[in-house]
Formats: C-alpha cells, structure tokens, sequence
C-alpha cells in the first residue's frame, strides 16, 4: 500500500550576491527602489515540499505517490521523480501554465529576497483523492494551494485515510476556522516551533490543545531537536550532530517528515520514528539543494547509532 504525498512541486532558482543588499539599497529611498544585484552564481533546483518528501521517501524504500499539478515545463522534473522511483501518475500538468516557481538571492550575511509564482498551482482543486482507484494507508497534506488544503483535507477524511496535517508556509493563508477544521479531520499535525506559535495566535490552539484533538503532535525545534507529543506522553527527540558542517537548512524539514511517515507506516516506536526522522534532516542539510542528499541504509544504521548510542532496533 502506497504513501501519498499532496503539495507543491515547483523549481527553486536560487542567485547569491557576495555583498551587502545594504549597500545598494538606500533606506531613505525605499518608495523608488530601482537596483540591480549582480549574481555571480546561480542553482536551479528541484523543490516544493510534496517533492522533497517524495524523494527522501523514496531513498528508504519506499514507492510514494505524489499529487500536485505542474506546468508545460515540468518534465525534467518527471524524469527525475521517475529515475526515483517515485509515483508521478497523479502529478496532473496543466497546460499554458508554468511550474511553479521559487526565485530568491541571499547576501554575504544570509539576507533573503524572494519571490514566488503559483502557476499551475492555482489548478490544485482539478485532483481529487478519489481519482486514485488503489488503496492508500497514509497521506500528508503538505503546502500545495490554499483551496486544494481544504477540499483535499476533506477528501482524504471522507475516504478513511490517515493523514499528517504539514501546514507549513500556508498557515498564515488559512483562517481560523479553516485551521480548527483541518486539525479536526487530521490523524497527525507536523509543525515547527514558529508555526505552532502561529496556530496559537491565528486559531487559539496551544500545543496541549493539538495534543488532544491528534493521535500524535510533531513539533520540531530547529538545533533543539524535536518534541513528539502522544496522549499524555511527550517523546523529546535530541538533533543530531553530523560530522560534516551544514551547509543548506533549506528541504530539513521535509526530508524529517519523510521519516515521520516512514515510521508511522510500519508502526514503529514514537522515539524512535523521531530519531530516524532527524538523522534525514541531518542528512540533508550537509547537502546543498533539497533533492541532492543520498542514504542507504547501511548509512542510516551507522549514523543513528552515533547519534543515539544505541542500534537501530529492527
């Protein structure tokens, strides 16, 4: 039985300015900015969350199923998921449309400017999860269109599937009475420690107040690790201290979640779902791009027991 993913897949282009943006932009000219960043370095990748999940799912094993909707420029991106080992049945290309598309620069000091275009993203509501005819034993519902959030939450309810709710960069877009829906038809809830201060401000639900509505709350804290609330318990789940320097945090998050849904499927202990889950975060991060790591699992059973001080039990 598969794993679905529902979300985004969209191509990261990513520029870096080895200066200040400070030193181009003029504070007292902000109304009539007109500047130019020179870029001598650029990186297209392959990105949107439903993607970098899928990958990560697909380096432990696993066949996942992707569902998202794509532009007419889409098909390296096909190809790569095929090579991957990854279901892209279900990933619908809508045409006149572009994929979307991810731009960003950063400076020396790590300052950001991004930009983002939905493109065929705006088509998401065209899938249905009853469009998919074999049976499916866990899904996430991971950023990929506000409307497509709901109906596809809705969807995955009516159908008896279990499904991790991943709000991620669509938080802010949901009201609170979308947010409170959501959780209610969800199994899971995957946030970090900024979103889940989010979903307390936007919603009023605390982290005790998700622990009760879910039969399990992940709450990753960045260096912090993660926390993994179930019932009553609380598993805290330590980071992982790779013997390489990270190099790119961007995609941790969704390769952490790759774990998470491994572990739920084959029913493993909570601590130590987590503790896979962190170690392919950790990976990942010592890996520039959010599809280039690799791990087998020879190499997961060495690092989690570094990590760890134990063996990986199965």
């Amino acid at each position: 039985m598969s794993i679905l993913v529902c979300g985004a897949l969209a191509y990261d282009t990513l520029f870096a300015f080895k200066g200040r943006f400070d030193s181009q932009i003029l504070p007292d000219q902000l109304h009539k900015i007109s500047t130019t960043f020179l870029a001598p370095s650029m990186r297209r990748e392959f990105g949107g969350m439903a993607g970098n999940i899928a990958y990560s799912l697909s380096l432990l094993g696993e066949r996942p199923m992707v569902m998202g909707v794509v532009g007419e420029d889409f098909e390296p991106y096909r190809q790569h998921l095929k090579r991957n080992n990854v279901d892209d049945r279900f990933i619908r290309t809508v045409p006149g449309q572009y994929t979307s598309q991810c731009f960003g620069i950063s400076d020396k000091d790590g300052n950001q400017l991004m930009a983002f275009h939905p493109g065929a993203m705006d088509f998401a509501t065209d899938n249905h999860i009853a469009d998919i005819a074999e049976p499916i034993e866990l899904a996430i519902l991971s950023p990929g269109g506000h409307q497509a959030f709901l109906q596809h939450s809705r969807e995955l309810h009516a159908a008896g599937i279990p499904f991790i709710f991943d709000p991620g960069q669509e938080l802010p877009l949901l009201s609170a009475e979308e947010i409170r829906e959501i959780v209610a038809l969800a199994n899971y809830v995957a946030i970090n420690d900024y979103e889940s201060e989010l979903m307390r401000e936007r919603a009023g639900l605390t982290v005790d107040d998700l622990r009760q509505q879910v039969e399990a709350l992940v709450v990753t804290r960045g260096s912090k690790g993660a926390e993994i609330y179930v019932g009553d318990s609380v598993h805290l789940i330590p980071r992982v201290q790779m013997p390489v320097k990270p190099v790119d945090p961007m995609g941790c998050g969704d390769a952490f979640r790759a774990g998470l849904l491994y572990g739920i499927k084959y029913g493993l202990d909570w601590k130590v779902t987590g503790r896979l889950a962190n170690v392919i975060g950790a990976i990942k991060v010592a890996t520039h791009g959010c599809q280039n790591h690799f791990f087998d699992w020879n190499k997961l059973r060495q690092l989690y027991q570094e990590a760890y001080g134990e063996p990986w039990p199965l």
